[in-house]
């Protein structure tokens, strides 16, 4: 692969209530067309020959919003990973979920998201990894947690313990660190992403909200991309 092309594109997906607001459509109509951009820039991702990309769709902490957006939201997800996986399987596209599946969401969701992963499962084309339920910090606590399990039980030593032992107890283990992330609607935050994957990944910040954006878009992030000198704690590459 080309090393100028980001092996790892995480998505922060934001703006879409701002962007129907800035419209006066009802918030919830910004979701919809959120899902419909999201559609599109993950094609487009994969096209330009990037192999994961993550997308941050839904966080812990977002149950925290109001009743009637969380419900259309859940209602939205059931819809977009029930029909549009079967999109990404026919474009040989696994799909994996990082995020917590045991508490607040529904079991029907939880069957939905188990049955997308293994029909997706044997696929070549990329990797799409859904961020639902999703928190950086949560998802530390829970390796943690797997690890600690396991030195009291025995089953590791204390000095097993390392970078890759750690990443192995993440969510989804296979996916490698973030290179680019990118984030909409103008907000210069990282809001509990993709906290362990982050170390060195290159940032950028697009001041529109996530429904206008365009496959040029994601074209000027590459070559953004592309100008940089990722030096992971060494020399200058140039």
């Amino acid at each position: 692969m080309n090393n100028k092309i980001p092996n790892h594109i995480g998505l922060i997906v934001d703006g879409n209530r701002r962007w129907a607001k800035a419209r006066n459509l009802h918030t919830l109509k910004g979701h919809e067309e959120g899902f419909n951009v999201l559609k599109k820039i993950i094609k487009k991702c994969f096209n330009e020959g990037v192999t994961y990309v993550s997308a941050y769709i839904f966080s812990t902490e977002n149950w925290n919003r109001s009743d009637e957006e969380v419900s259309y939201l859940m209602k939205l997800f059931e819809r977009y990973f029930s029909k549009e996986i079967q999109d990404l399987h026919k474009n040989n596209i696994k799909v994996l979920f990082s995020g917590d599946r045991k508490n607040k969401v529904s079991k029907k969701l939880v069957e939905i998201i188990n049955k997308a992963e293994e029909l997706t499962s044997g696929n070549s084309g990329g990797t799409l990894c859904l961020c639902f339920n999703y928190g950086g910090q949560t998802e530390i606590i829970e390796a943690t947690r797997k690890i600690a399990q396991k030195v009291q039980s025995g089953e590791l030593l204390i000095d097993d313990i390392d970078s890759k032992l750690f990443e192995q107890n993440l969510y989804t283990p296979e996916v490698p660190a973030v290179d680019l992330m990118i984030r909409t609607s103008g907000e210069q935050r990282i809001s509990n992403f993709q906290l362990w994957r982050m170390a060195y990944s290159e940032m950028l910040f697009l001041d529109k909200p996530w429904p206008d954006m365009k496959d040029e878009d994601i074209e000027k992030a590459l070559l953004n991309y592309q100008k940089r000198d990722r030096r992971m704690g060494g020399d200058s590459k140039k």
